[in-house]
């Protein structure tokens, strides 16, 4: 199946650290950041200084309604990929990639690359919706996600 990309782009008062602890914060409340990782199916398989294994899961109740298995990798502080290892839905041809780079403002630029490769029917009906009218919807999570980080930082700063 063809892979479908997508990029994104948003920009943050977050420094780039911030950022950075935001995108690699495994604990609990990491629902507040990323609205699609329900805490109930957070799961690390191994956590290291600069990588991760980890599943995540979207949906409610006790059985998500999809999941991926990811390898995170930021070894270089800059740049988060996040390679799907398994997934319900979706083949390990899929990937996330988050580039942060620091501008002379004084602010901070999230680009934000997505390729989806469905690896069944329900994998490639979700892409193809995601192509066709949901980019809007991926779009407005990583404005959500970027809010959120500004919002748990300005709380870090009063506590």
């Amino acid at each position: 199946m063809k892979p479908r990309t997508y990029h994104l782009t948003e920009t943050t008062t977050a420094t780039p650290r911030q950022v950075l602890d935001a995108i690699t914060d495994f604990g609990p409340g990491r629902q507040e950041i990323f609205g699609n990782s329900a805490d109930q199916f957070l799961e690390v398989h191994d956590l290291g200084d600069t990588y991760a294994d980890v599943t995540e899961g979207t949906g409610k109740g006790d059985k998500p309604v999809s999941w991926e298995r990811l390898r995170y990798d930021w070894s270089d502080p800059s740049r988060v990929s996040m390679k799907v290892l398994d997934s319900n839905v979706f083949s390990s041809d899929s990937s996330h990639t988050y580039a942060i780079t620091p501008q002379a403002d004084g602010t901070t630029r999230v680009d934000v690359d997505v390729v989806r490769v469905g690896k069944n029917l329900k994998g490639r009906v979700i892409s193809l919706v995601v192509s066709t009218i949901g980019k809007g919807s991926l779009a407005k999570a990583l404005h959500n996600t970027i809010k959120a980080i500004e919002t748990r930082d300005a709380r870090s700063l009063v506590a």
